[in-house]
């Protein structure tokens, strides 16, 4: 039998994007239909580079122009930035399985279907992207995601802190936002789409909610305090808001840590 983290670490080197799209399909299936083993002694080799097609070309993040909405190309942008962030964070889940051990089976179901999910909603927006007339890649993209998962990769609590609970957690916020311009501009299915986005990552949240505080529980570790002290450490001039409060709670951030992110960083 197939081992469960080893396939993942197939799929995330894949580089064709239609190939892992279709590997992410597969692995979750088989898996809850019993197809896959866990082998705990299974050690991961090191991954510096995930699978990616040669393009969207990689820049700084300060080099990715911003477009208005009132046009297909400036909506065509933003789409791409949104396919973007969730190609990577297909790698990110399929990292998320097969990097780390010693978890509960639960852990890694959790994360297949999250990097399933993600499959989904790239699916969806590269949908619209082609409606108006652009295709993945054809604009440049940054890199940061994986970058976080890179400085993440030697704990599996940091990485529930920092990848979900910070960087997905930040597309909750942002996400209304865009909504509000994307209906001023009568980009109705656009909304629509993100709407879907946002009701799964309130749940990818959720997820890394909850095996933060268990590993944070299994240490000894106060969550609160120690978040902060990550967040001190990752992001010295502190977070900023928007702040969707009401997704937050639903994907189980506590009112004292909604209330510290608000008062105290920004």
């Amino acid at each position: 039998m197939n081992e469960l983290r080893d396939g993942a670490r197939q799929a995330l080197l894949i580089n064709d994007v239609d190939k892992k799209l279709a590997a992410v399909r597969e692995l979750n299936r088989l898996w809850l239909q019993g197809g896959l083993a866990l082998d705990p002694a299974w050690t991961p080799e090191p991954i510096r580079k995930p699978g990616r097609p040669e393009f969207p070309e990689l820049v700084k993040a300060s080099r990715v122009k911003r477009r208005g909405f009132g046009t297909a190309e400036g909506r065509a942008t933003l789409m791409h930035a949104v396919a973007h962030i969730e190609f990577n964070a297909i790698n990110l889940a399929l990292d998320a399985v097969q990097r780390f051990s010693d978890m509960p089976k639960e852990y890694y179901t959790d994360w297949l279907r999250v990097a399933h999910e993600e499959a989904y909603h790239f699916e969806l927006i590269r949908g619209h992207m082609r409606h108006l007339g652009a295709e993945y890649g054809d604009y440049v993209a940054h890199g940061g995601l994986w970058e976080m998962c890179e400085k993440t990769e030697y704990d599996v609590l940091v990485r529930m802190a920092l990848v979900p609970r910070v960087l997905e957690a930040r597309g909750l916020d942002v996400t209304p936002g865009i909504q509000e311009k994307l209906t001023q501009a009568g980009d109705n299915n656009a909304v629509s789409l993100l709407d879907i986005i946002l009701r799964d990552e309130i749940g990818h949240v959720a997820i890394g909610n909850r095996w933060y505080h268990y590993l944070c529980k299994q240490r000894g570790i106060d969550a609160v305090p120690f978040f902060l002290e990550l967040l001190d450490k990752h992001y010295p001039k502190g977070l900023f808001g928007p702040y969707n409060i009401d997704a937050r709670e639903r994907a189980g951030f506590t009112q004292n840590e909604i209330a510290l992110l608000t008062s105290s960083l920004g």
